[in-house]
């Protein structure tokens, strides 16, 4: 038996609370191990050495390396102790806080049990519940649809169809938007992830001067307080992009320390070397090297008050239903868990989503965001269905191995994206292989989290990089493959099946082919995927022999992809 494989870590993503009464428990082994038996043993904290009980633990994820089992209990007494009792060619185990151990003292377990001391309701992270069957759709303001065509447009500089430049102006904006809700609403959308739309010398809005004002190209704080009670009134939300990392150097406060310096009462907001911020020599820190966009000093007091009031203020005056976070992994830990204290108190469902392109546990253990944008799920889409790096297998891998960084609760309000402003368009990374991108929006229906597909890639639209990324709509539909289109519109009513939204997950490879299953209840819904240039025959009555007692009912089937639901 491998025990350096052998992991479990108490009060963590091994061991959490999914409810005041419900503990979910993890154990890594390797894969080698897979004929291992695996026992949890437990009692109530005080009352270990004299009564226990034993239950087996099944094999729930798997990756590449290791096999992890899980068990959910319901608890009767939230005081918990266990250890794992592990069985293994005739031989048995113990795994405790002691390590692996050929015999284990009972009558001393108070000194090495693992254990869940206490759930606190407090400590409970909980789902917001509309992300359960959540379909976003981010829209970069600038490009998605002019619909106030009586202000100033002396500012737009490129054609509607143009190809953007970094410092292009296509004149898109918030009317625009709640002009087109009818076209959101009937693609099966219910909630926007909207790019900045604050005050902003640039056409991404990133580097914001006034927090306070939405960007005249945009609108005013009425223009966006209508959007938002046009979606309500449509059952869609509304997550708004919260640029805290940074400004830009045209705000108020860092002027002030450019003219004053250390004497102005601005000058800790922001951190830098030497008595005033030099933009030629970049003496302060900045976002990446933008001179132009200084960085925000978070652990400031000061600052953090400042952009909690930013924060609250948009819930409060435009009613808003979430934040999503820009460069939230360079902001300090301290201030999210004071922001997100703040939001919850004034809008509990108001959703938390973090940009974090690689493992955010830190920031995703209940105290801080909700969840954050999935880049591992977009590159392990790139390496499946775009660069055709991974097989089948390797693909359920690292689905599988992506799933284990964090708690259930955390990964059913992940934002699972195939492409955003800030990469090349999903489409033109699969050669424009429509059936691919068709697969993959598949998958992101059913996988765990919620889907958030990028404006545009309804009607097939093509992006290279940054700013590439970032055309312009095109609202001539004798232009959209209308075929495909309606195929989107029928993947984003996967959403609406109990078992993707409140189903456990079962992610494997089967005869060359991904192979999602999402289990709720007495109902399975299956997703498989053939990227193998050989086709695979699955028909309702071979699916029915194998299952014996099982009904298949066919809901979906494209070239390349096949959905169906059972019923046990």
């Amino acid at each position: 038996m491998n025990e350096y494989a052998i992991l479990h870590i108490p009060d963590s993503r091994y061991c959490f609370p999914a409810g005041e009464k419900e503990l979910v428990i993890r154990l890594r082994m390797a894969r080698e191990d897979e004929k291992a038996k695996v026992f949890l043993v437990y009692s109530q904290k005080y009352d270990f050495t004299f009564h226990r009980k034993k239950i087996p633990m099944e094999i729930k994820y798997s990756d590449r390396l290791y096999h992890y089992y899980e068990i959910r209990m319901m608890l009767a007494d939230v005081r918990f102790a266990y250890i794992f009792e592990i069985e293994e060619a005739g031989t048995t185990w113990y795994f405790s806080e002691d390590g692996v151990t050929g015999e284990y003292r009972f009558e001393e377990g108070f000194y090495n049990f693992f254990q869940m001391p206490y759930i606190n309701k407090n400590d409970v992270l909980e789902t917001v519940d509309w992300m359960r069957n959540a379909v976003f759709y981010q829209i970069f303001v600038d490009r998605f649809r002019q619909g106030d065509h009586k202000k100033d447009t002396s500012y737009v500089n490129m054609e509607w169809n143009g190809l953007p430049t970094p410092k292009s102006f296509a004149g898109g904006d918030l009317a625009g938007i709640t002009e087109k809700m009818d076209y959101i609403q009937e693609l099966g959308i219910n909630a926007i992830y909207l790019t900045p739309v604050f005050q902003s010398i640039s056409n991404h809005k990133y580097d914001i001067s006034d927090y306070y004002t939405v960007d005249p190209q945009f609108g005013s704080l009425e223009v966006l307080k209508k959007l938002v009670q046009t979606t309500h009134q449509k059952n869609i939300r509304v997550v708004m992009d919260a640029v805290f990392n940074h400004c830009s150097m045209e705000m108020k406060q860092f002027q002030d320390v450019l003219e004053h310096g250390k004497d102005s009462p601005f000058y800790n907001w922001f951190i830098i070397e030497g008595d005033f911020p030099n933009p030629e020599d970049m003496n302060y820190e900045c976002f990446a090297a933008c001179s132009y966009m200084p960085k925000l000093n978070t652990a400031n007091e000061e600052v953090q008050k400042f952009l909690v009031d930013v924060a609250l203020y948009w819930i409060r005056e435009a009613d808003i239903d979430g934040w999503r976070l820009d460069v939230s992994d360079e902001v300090s830990h301290d201030f999210w868990r004071q922001f997100r204290k703040a939001v919850k108190k004034e809008k509990p469902d108001c959703v938390i989503i973090g940009e974090n392109w690689h493992d955010a546990y830190p920031y995703l253990m209940g105290d801080q965001y909700d969840s954050i944008m999935n880049y591992a799920f977009t590159k392990a889409c790139l390496d499946y269905f775009a660069k055709g790096v991974f097989t089948a297998a390797e693909m359920a891998d690292k689905l599988n191995a992506n799933l284990m960084r964090n708690m259930d609760q955390v990964n059913r309000m992940m934002l699972n994206l195939l492409d955003s402003h800030d990469t090349h368009r999903f489409y033109t990374e699969t050669g424009k292989d429509k059936n691919k991108v068709l697969a993959a929006i598949a998958l992101e229906m059913v996988f765990t989290g919620a889907p958030c597909i990028y404006y545009g890639t309804e009607i097939c639209m093509e992006g290279g990089y940054d700013p590439d990324s970032r055309r312009c709509f095109s609202w001539d539909s004798a232009s959209w493959d209308m075929d495909f289109l309606e195929m989107v519109k029928k993947l984003i009513q996967i959403r609406k099946q109990p078992a993707v939204q409140y189903g456990d997950t079962e992610i494997t490879a089967e005869q060359g082919m991904l192979a999602v299953k999402r289990n709720w209840k007495e109902n399975t819904l299956i997703l498989r995927i053939n990227l193998e240039p050989e086709e695979k025959v699955i028909s309702a009555k071979n699916e029915t022999v194998l299952c014996e007692n099982r009904c298949t009912d066919f809901i979906l089937q494209e070239k390349g992809f096949l959905i169906t639901t059972e019923e046990k």
